[in-house]
């Protein structure tokens, strides 16, 4: 595994964490601000790791997928209150409070469109 910086996907971060952001700030509705944040979450993830590490990555979007439903799972155990941090609400926003199934159902929607974005990349 080689380290380096891709301008390309930091840029690309950069754009999604915006529009993360924006959507958390500004967006109180019944679908993008539960599904498709959830959906560009994964996306973010992706990014930020094919920002700085260069290694074949066919199955990344797998391990992202792995890591979001784990992260959920920690949820449905309350991990943040098991680890003391529930009062902190930056603790709370990163490692949530609420599981639902809905949630994987996005990460997987997030991580199949970038194994075909990974696929497509690859025959060129």
């Amino acid at each position: 595994m080689r380290f380096r910086l891709n301008m390309k996907y930091l840029c690309a971060f950069i754009m999604v964490f915006i529009i993360e952001v924006l959507i958390a700030a500004f967006v109180n509705d019944k679908f993008i601000r539960p599904y498709v944040g959830d959906v560009l979450v994964v996306v973010l993830i992706y990014c930020f790791i094919r920002s700085f590490v260069k290694m074949e990555v066919k199955l990344l979007p797998l391990y992202i997928f792995i890591f979001a439903v784990l992260t959920e799972v920690g949820q449905y155990f309350h991990l943040a209150k098991l680890l003391g941090l529930s009062d902190y609400k930056i603790a709370r926003i990163i490692i949530g409070s609420t599981f639902d199934f809905k949630d994987i159902a996005c990460y997987l929607a997030g991580c199949a469109g970038l194994f075909l974005y990974e696929t497509v990349k690859g025959r060129k």
